[in-house]
């Protein structure tokens, strides 16, 4: 390594390097390279009349031998890069957080850049202090982070707000990853379900089972407010056909439509980060939490193996484990616990529907009504 290198690592003449030019490349090898390299480096700056200063290269010292003998953790290192002046942080005091850098789409490729290049302004104005930040000065960071805090929450001449082009975009492709994972899934489900005997629609139990429903949707409190929330229900008039209704509320379960409505009170205690969600809220977003591949091991399985047959939490988490149909490894405990926690809320609203019986045990009308229901929920949502 040498100041060749830095210069092609950084990609700018080597009177034009910054501290975070150097910082990133001696980040580039491994430690143990980057110390023996230090000192030639350092007179090669000084040598092209850009010497930076003793505090920047005695905190790269410190903190490649840190590296080294492995004292370091990964906050060190991000806070050494950071402390260079132009290096955005990547958590803001308002909980803003850069993408990886591997993982970056355009927009946010563009905004990090944009920072970057604002930052190295404001250190040419005298307006950020990097020796300063390299000798760990607290007044001198917090200017640091106010500076890039109001950056990011100003318009740019396009109209653009750095903070909010960033989540939507991150937004978008989270979207788009999650639309094809549930593609993806409904395609599988369809396969399997084609190679399976047609099952029959059990009237009776089906009639029986949406006449309780049309009950607990009605009345407050749990189980009906969650159900309603599943299927987006709240407020509105009940399907009259039993089917339209029962696939509903089945396929919310899958994937919930809406939140529960928020009074006053719940709005003012969700406004606290440090109050508990209420049981029904926790339900819900142990339903959110739920992937598709674990849906589609489940639904699978209980397909495959037809009415009587066990579909506790418990049981449930061995066939996501056990699964053929999607790649998954679950072999610590904790994994399957987790698996059972988030199905611990599945199926009591499953009893609800009639999918199960009281034992946990698979109705007919489940075997029936369970993959429809799935297939409604990806379709009606893709």
């Amino acid at each position: 390594m040498d100041l060749d290198f830095v210069r092609v690592h950084a990609g700018r003449p080597v009177a034009e390097l910054t501290r975070r030019d150097v910082v990133r490349a001696l980040l580039a090898v491994p430690s143990g390279v980057a110390l023996v390299a230090l000192p030639d480096l350092r007179r090669a700056m000084e040598r092209a009349g850009n010497p930076l200063t003793p505090p920047f290269w005695e905190s790269a010292r410190t903190a490649l031998g840190a590296i080294e003998s492995g004292n370091a953790t990964v906050g060190d290192v991000q806070r050494w890069l950071e402390s260079t002046g132009t290096e955005p942080l990547l958590l803001t005091r308002t909980m803003f957080v850069w993408p990886e850098e591997d993982e970056r789409g355009p927009v946010a490729e563009e905004m990090f850049h944009r920072l970057v290049a604002h930052l190295e302004r404001r250190v040419a104005a005298g307006e950020v202090d990097p020796d300063a930040l390299a000798l760990g000065d607290e007044t001198a960071r917090a200017s640091y982070e106010e500076i890039q805090e109001r950056w990011l929450g100003t318009p740019l001449p396009d109209g653009r707000v750095p903070r909010d082009a960033v989540s939507d975009e991150q937004d978008e492709e989270l979207s788009a990853a999650w639309h094809e994972e549930e593609a993806f899934a409904l395609g599988e489900l369809r396969r399997i379900m084609a190679e399976l005997p047609e099952t029959e629609r059990p009237e009776e139990a089906l009639r029986a089972a949406s006449t309780r429903l049309r009950e607990l949707m009605t009345a407050p409190g749990y189980p009906g407010n969650v159900l309603r929330a599943c299927a987006g229900y709240e407020g509105g008039p009940l399907p009259a056909d039993d089917e339209e209704l029962w696939l509903t509320v089945a396929a919310g379960i899958a994937g919930p439509i809406s939140d529960l409505p928020e009074e006053d009170d719940i709005a003012e205690a969700f406004a606290d980060l440090e109050e508990e969600l209420s049981s029904e809220d926790s339900v819900l977003a142990a339903l959110c939490a739920i992937d598709h591949a674990d849906w589609l091991a489940v639904v699978a399985a209980l397909a495959r193996r037809g009415p009587g047959v066990l579909a506790s939490p418990e049981r449930i988490a061995r066939l996501i484990a056990e699964s053929e149909d999607i790649d998954v490894r679950m072999d610590e405990p904790e994994d399957l616990e987790s698996a059972e926690a988030l199905f611990g809320s599945v199926t009591p609203l499953w009893a609800c529907l009639g999918i199960v019986d009281r034992s946990e045990v698979l109705t007919p009308l489940g075997h029936w009504g369970l993959p429809r229901a799935l297939e409604r929920a990806w379709t009606e949502t893709g």
